[in-house]
């Protein structure tokens, strides 16, 4: 089956083609386009996306099926992501995904952003099959799931208030690096030393305690929001910011980190599972990929985490979770709508 995925949830103008059934499936064609124009803000700016959608997804397409060397006429189905994500900037792709469709006459299946980060590691580790337990960390999303099999998902935890990757941005801003903040503040802390600034830089850890216990509503779940206040008033008492922006970075990216793979370790062995799948943007932070592969070695797990280019919003992941639905025979309705959250 040959399935054409379109993405267009945030700032990225993403399509793809994937030919294939099931776990044999390849992708043949991968085009993104990032909107560099939100790094002058900061952040990303609806309105700016949604208008930059409209002049991208047409080129975006035609140039996905180029590479692969696919004409429209061959394509068994279409996937597009129709939530979470910013309304406007969903709109765009669904509307093309929709008026495509009907002109080919082949079916349209609407794909959950966060099932897409699902699918996405195991495009490129075959082992990362279900059951498994994920979590998902990207600049909107924080959740630890329990995944028993495709299209079965048990939802853990998830963040409180702000998302981990929301909160590197955040940290990014207050120490003076660019948007987007992750792969800056990570670079940062490299070259840290975690000893440097002693304990006022070591900030504690969010929703992790050692009387927490399985059945407490907090055992699973994440907040990053107490962390922030603490980086921006750290940042204030600073006599110098300049030589303590690396100490900071990493005493902030450690705390992070810790509390992502505690909550992991404490699913897996609930769980009992032996496969460890991350997804989102922030997957691709080497610092968290390793500290999870140390935790959870004594456990006998194997943590699968995505390339950069799998691990950001693309439309290869929703094209591979198009293709799992549509195999089961399911479609979406021209008058699927889009949603800014979804459960």
């Amino acid at each position: 089956m040959r399935v054409l995925g379109i993405e267009t949830s945030c700032d990225e103008t993403s399509a793809a083609i994937i030919d294939g059934e099931a776990n044999t499936a390849a992708v043949r064609s991968l085009v993104i386009l990032s909107q560099d124009v939100h790094r002058v803000f900061g952040g990303v700016v609806p309105e700016i996306a949604s208008r930059a959608h409209l002049t991208a997804v047409v080129p975006v397409v035609e140039r996905a099926l180029a590479d692969a060397g696919v004409a429209r006429e061959s394509l068994d189905a279409i996937a597009v992501t129709n939530a979470p994500g910013l309304v406007g900037a969903l709109l765009v792709g669904l509307s093309f995904a929709k008026a495509l469709a009907w002109m080919q006459g082949i079916p349209m299946i609407g794909v959950h952003h966060m099932e897409g980060h699902l699918f996405a590691t195991a495009l490129e580790h075959p082992n990362a099959q279900p059951p498994f337990t994920a979590l998902l960390v990207s600049g909107g999303h924080t959740m630890l799931l329990d995944v028993a099999e495709w299209g079965r998902y048990r939802l853990l935890g998830a963040t409180r208030d702000d998302a981990a990757g929301e909160a590197f941005d955040k940290v990014a801003k207050l120490l003076g690096l660019p948007y987007p903040g992750g792969p800056h503040i990570e670079r940062l802390a490299a070259h840290a030393d975690p000893h440097a600034g002693g304990s006022r830089y070591r900030f504690t850890r969010p929703m992790v305690r050692s009387d927490q216990r399985p059945g407490d509503p907090d055992y699973y779940d994440f907040s990053f929001s107490g962390l922030k206040t603490a980086v921006l008033n750290a940042v204030r008492a600073s006599a110098n910011t300049d030589a303590d922006r690396a100490a900071i970075a990493r005493a902030f990216q450690d705390a992070v980190i810790d509390s992502l793979v505690e909550k992991t370790a404490r699913a897996a062995h609930a769980y009992e599972r032996t496969r460890i799948v991350l997804g989102g943007g922030v997957a691709c932070n080497h610092a968290l990929v390793a500290a999870m592969g140390e935790r959870l070695a004594p456990l006998g797990a194997t943590v699968y985490a995505p390339s950069v280019r799998l691990a950001t919003d693309n439309a290869a992941m929703i094209a591979r979770a198009g293709l799992f639905h549509v195999q089961r025979g399911e479609r979406s309705d021209l008058d699927l709508d889009a949603f800014a959250s979804a459960p």
